[in-house]
């Protein structure tokens, strides 16, 4: 499939998963997951890795399970092609200094001929290491600053340089993205949290404790792509609410958990009067209560909050 294909079913794909059309959401994954080969060009122009992994928090599970599915795929996909791209790099000749060495062998001195010998086959290994990018992610599994090899910069100071290897855990632990990229976040993160409270203090920490539990969520995926990709800069993320890190399910979970505070608020107040003019749109029945109460502004219609007595479903309409 080409990227311009791509990109309209990822357009597609946004427009469905946000505007309340599940279905077309669901069929859209299953057609990318049939039809698309993933390549690391073709994932980096139509940026179609960032927008699947945010649906990995998605709250409907048929969306988020399809989507961890189709990241796993192509993240296999990627990781195979680049050492199939390695594999097939020709390795460079022996060097031209052990030729003589092997063409004329000297018949007296044994341990000259064996040296002369070995010297082309210690040659292998490093003539391969190449192959191997210093700036891609060596371990297959969850990611760290151990399993990518990586040397954080030190600032002169234990606690900032420990901070900085727990962001990059956090962020990297189920990421794609290359050393380099994700090294940048964290020192532009870190360096914000430091400005911010001129030095290593105990807010320093706290911040730091609190962003590093934000973006190592396993439920919150979304938030690790958004900051490593930099859609959420250093400067916007560190002054993130908890409320605005929270993952799309975490959201919904504490929009219902308002709603029905507001429900059991207004319990405490005038009866609630039975009507079969509204339709439950859970179980279809007409039994219903409701009551109406004033929640903006006096120049604003009242919001009139209804519940199911069959079901005990609720919901607001104004």
């Amino acid at each position: 499939m080409e990227a311009a294909e791509v990109k309209k079913l990822i357009k597609d794909l946004q427009t469905a998963t946000t505007t309340g059309k599940p279905e077309d959401g669901v069929t859209i994954l299953k057609q990318l997951k049939q039809n698309v080969v993933a390549t690391e060009d073709l994932l980096r122009e139509t940026k179609a890795g960032l927008a699947i992994g945010k649906l990995r928090s998605h709250p409907r599970k048929e969306i988020a399970d399809l989507a961890k599915e189709l990241v796993k795929k192509w993240k296999e996909a990627v990781e195979a092609g680049k050492k199939a791209k390695a594999a097939a790099k020709p390795t460079p000749p022996p060097a031209a200094t052990s030729q003589p060495a092997k063409s004329q062998p000297s018949p007296i001195d044994p341990p000259s001929r064996k040296q002369s010998i070995s010297t082309p086959a210690m040659s292998t290994p490093t003539s391969s290491r190449p192959t191997s990018a210093p700036n891609q992610p060596q371990s297959n599994g969850v990611r760290t600053v151990k399993s990518d090899a990586v040397k954080i910069e030190s600032k002169g100071d234990k606690t900032r340089d420990k901070c900085m290897e727990l962001l990059y855990d956090a962020m990297a632990s189920d990421s794609g993205a290359p050393i380099e990229q994700i090294l940048k976040r964290v020192y532009a993160i870190e360096y914000q949290v430091y400005k911010e409270f001129d030095g290593v203090t105990k807010e320093y920490s706290t911040k730091m404790r609190r962003l590093f539990n934000n973006l190592k969520d396993k439920k919150n995926p979304g938030l690790r792509e958004a900051v490593v990709s930099g859609d959420i800069t250093a400067e916007k993320f560190i002054r993130m609410t908890p409320e605005e890190m929270a993952s799309e399910e975490r959201k919904q979970q504490n929009s219902a958990l308002n709603e029905a505070n507001v429900h059991a608020a207004l319990g405490a107040g005038e009866p609630e009067a039975e009507t079969d003019a509204f339709q439950c749109g859970r179980c279809k029945n007409f039994k219903t209560r409701y009551r109406q109460a004033q929640t903006r502004s006096a120049d604003e219609p009242m919001t009139t909050f209804v519940t199911c007595t069959v079901c005990g479903n609720k919901w607001k309409f104004s």
